[in-house]
C-alpha cells in the first residue's frame, strides 16, 4: 500500500496535471459543522463568522494582532536546560520538542513583546498551543520571568494570555517549580504597583491555572474557553456524577464570579486598554465594551 500511495500515485498525478490540494484549506466549526475557508478566518482574528465561535489563535499573530500596527519588540527566549531529565515515552522528549520547534518555528511555548496597545505601553505573553500543548517548562517558566522583569524595567502593566494544557510531564518536578517563580515574579509587579492582567482563552487548565493565570488584578475571558484545574472527563470519572451543562466554561465562571468579564476577541485590545488606563490612573479615551451576556 505505501509503495502505491508513494510512488504510484504521484506518478499519475505528475502524469495528469493533478494538484495535490492542502488539508488545511477550510476548518471546520465544532459548534455548527460550518466549513470556512482559512483565510477567511484569519482575516476574522480565529473567530468563525456565523456562529462566533472562538479557534485558538497563533502566538504570533495574537502578538501581532494585540500591538498597535502589529509593531512590537520580541523579547528574546532565554536559555534553559534541554531534556535535563533525559525523559522518554513513547517518544524521546528530544524529538518532541524538535518535532514542535518544526511545526510552530518557535523555541518553545512563550512569545513575549512589548509594545503599545491604544497608546498604552505595555509587556505581553502568549502561550503557544500548539507547542506541546502550551505546557509550562523550565522554558516557559523561565520567559514569564523575564517578561515581568521588563515590566518592572519599563514601569509598565504585564498582559498574559494562557493557552494550555498545564506543567509539562517530561520534566517532572523542574516544571512544577516554574508555579512558585511564576508567583513570585506576579508579586514584585504587585509591590511595585504595576497592573497584571490575565486574558483566560481556551484552554486553561491545570498548573498554569494553578499559579500565574488565576493571580491577575483583572480576569477576562475570551468566549467559550475551558478554564479550570481537572478537565470535565476527569471530574466526572472521579465523582462519577454529571456535571452542568457549560461547566469549566468561561460563561459558567463569570456567573460564579471567578473570573470579572467574557469579552470577544475582537474587542480585547480596547477593553485592555481602557481598564489599564483606568488602573494606571490616565484618561479614559472611550467606554468598556458590553460584556457577553451569561444565560440563566
Amino acid at each position: 500500500m505505501n509503495w502505491i500511495t508513494n510512488y504510484v500515485r504521484p506518478r499519475i498525478n505528475s502524469m495528469l496535471g493533478r494538484r495535490e490540494v492542502p488539508e488545511n484549506l477550510w476548518i471546520k466549526c465544532p459548534e455548527t459543522g460550518e466549513m470556512v475557508f482559512h483565510k477567511d478566518l484569519e482575516e476574522n482574528k480565529w473567530v468563525i463568522p456565523a456562529s462566533g465561535f472562538h479557534m485558538k489563535m497563533p502566538a504570533k499573530a495574537r502578538l501581532k494582532d494585540l500591538f498597535d500596527g502589529g509593531e512590537y519588540e520580541a523579547l528574546p527566549q532565554p536559555k534553559v536546560a534541554q531534556d535535563p531529565l533525559k525523559f522518554r515515552d513513547s517518544k524521546r522528549y528530544a524529538d518532541r520538542l524538535k518535532d514542535s520547534r518544526l511545526k510552530t518555528e518557535q523555541e518553545d511555548t512563550i512569545l513575549s513583546g512589548l509594545g503599545e496597545v491604544q497608546g498604552v505601553k505595555l509587556v505581553a505573553v502568549v502561550h503557544e498551543f500548539n507547542f506541546i500543548g502550551g505546557s509550562l517548562g523550565m522554558a516557559a517558566g523561565e520567559a514569564i520571568v523575564k517578561a515581568a522583569e521588563r515590566a518592572l524595567a519599563e514601569k509598565c502593566p504585564l498582559i498574559i494570555f494562557p493557552a494550555s494544557g498545564g506543567a509539562r510531564m517530561q520534566e517532572g518536578i523542574l516544571s512544577l517549580m516554574q508555579l512558585p517563580r511564576t508567583t513570585v515574579a506576579v508579586d514584585m509587579l504587585k509591590e511595585a504597583g504595576l497592573p497584571y492582567i490575565c486574558v483566560l482563552t481556551n484552554p486553561t487548565t491545570g498548573g498554569v491555572t494553578a499559579s500565574y493565570a488565576m493571580l491577575g488584578d483583572v480576569h477576562i475571558a475570551e468566549p467559550g474557553a475551558e478554564i479550570g484545574f481537572a478537565g470535565k472527563r476527569v471530574i466526572e470519572q472521579t465523582l462519577r456524577e454529571k456535571l452542568p451543562e457549560g461547566f469549566q466554561t468561561s460563561e459558567y465562571l463569570l456567573e460564579h464570579g471567578m473570573v470579572d468579564m467574557v469579552v470577544k476577541r475582537h474587542d480585547i485590545p480596547s477593553t485592555l486598554a481602557t481598564i489599564l488606563r483606568m488602573l494606571l490612573k490616565q484618561p479614559v479615551q472611550e467606554a468598556l465594551p458590553v460584556p457577553v451576556a451569561v444565560e440563566a
